[in-house]
């Protein structure tokens, strides 16, 4: 159970809009909500994982961006990672510790700008916009084939929850994926995060937000609408069932490489993200476009291309964190930047 602090009605009131609304990366849960139990008998299933590299591992090089004597170093991340490995992060720290500013990754936020007693209020409509609109329940939505697989994966990594058989399709199927990654000895995020910012503290060196903001003047109406519209989220959910059942393996071969990095490794293996079809569910609804959030992800890149011009024109070492594909994608952060002129050394 998260401490009462975090369980805050506000938090939770951005978290839902900004998963129904943006897929922003807020995950507070509801006050007197408790986290999903572990499955406790999985019948005849059997995981059959590949090891995840436990102990002191040493993470993937730095990619260096030039402009002229200014330099920014960019530590390339995946998600998820080994849940007990240990980062020797030394050279991050180093390179953190030598920069003027650190450049936080592209986000997205929904906000609210409610105080704590309408906050309170507000918790009941933020409930049921979490569920299907009429109270359907999952099955209905997705359909007799993807409810099947579902049960059988619900089964093996979430147990008899009973209540996630009314989350919408998009909530429900993140609610499993995070199940299967404590199942797989794997954890989304937070390790590298609370490295670089302990090392920026540490060291005195100011952040640069890359956030673009979106705030909800009247979440009351906003809750309402989303509570009575549909999402086309069936694809979100089905891709979150496709990549539990067949790239487990995957992820975590992805994660053995971050840990060791080995760069090689993780442009061979396949990355796929059933979070982009999550995000269009999302994005596309009539409600965020009203809202103006259709854009959003792209507005962020774009930010932080800004943060990035400026840092390479303006000092003489800065430091980042990006997604690993905006490393080695063809169409990544750091592809744009060598497309402006920059000279990018891979490590």
């Amino acid at each position: 159970m998260r401490s009462p602090r975090a369980c805050a009605p506000r938090h939770s009131l951005v978290a839902t809009l900004g998963v129904l609304l943006a897929m922003a990366s807020l995950h507070a849960q509801v006050p007197g909500e408790p986290a999903p139990a572990p499955a406790e008998d999985a019948g005849s299933l059997v995981d059959l994982e590949a090891p995840v590299v436990p102990g002191a591992q040493p993470g993937p090089g730095l990619w260096t961006v030039r402009n002229g004597p200014n330099v920014l170093r960019v530590l390339g991340t995946v998600t998820p990672l080994p849940r007990r490995m240990e980062w020797m992060s030394g050279e991050v720290e180093a390179a953190i510790a030598a920069s003027q500013v650190v450049i936080a990754p592209p986000s997205v936020r929904v906000d609210a700008d409610v105080g704590f007693f309408r906050g309170m209020a507000l918790v009941p409509a933020m409930l049921r916009a979490r569920n299907n609109p009429g109270g359907r329940p999952l099955a209905e939505v997705v359909g007799p084939g993807l409810h099947a697989r579902w049960a059988v994966l619900k089964a093996r990594y979430m147990g008899r929850d009973r209540g996630v058989e009314k989350r919408r399709p998009l909530l429900a199927a993140h609610e499993l994926y995070e199940a299967a990654l404590r199942r797989s000895g794997l954890v989304d995020g937070g390790l590298v995060e609370g490295v670089v910012r302990r090392a920026r503290r540490e060291a005195g060196v100011p952040q640069v937000d890359t956030v673009v903001r979106l705030v909800v003047d009247d979440p009351r109406a906003a809750l309402r609408e989303l509570r009575e519209s549909e999402l086309d989220d069936r694809d979100c959910f089905a891709g979150t069932l496709d990549r539990i059942e067949s790239d487990l393996d995957a992820m975590r071969a992805r994660a053995n490489a971050w840990a060791v990095g080995d760069i090689d490794a993780l442009r061979a293996i396949p990355h796929r993200d059933h979070r982009v079809a999550c995000q269009d569910a999302v994005t596309r609804s009539a409600l965020a476009r009203r809202l103006g959030v259709d854009d959003l992800p792209e507005r962020a890149r774009e930010a932080w291309l800004a943060n990035a011009t400026e840092a390479l024109r303006d000092h003489e070492a800065s430091f980042a964190t990006l997604p690993m594909h905006h490393l080695l994608g063809d169409d990544g952060l750091l592809a744009r930047l060598r497309e402006r002129g920059y000279d990018v050394e891979t490590p």
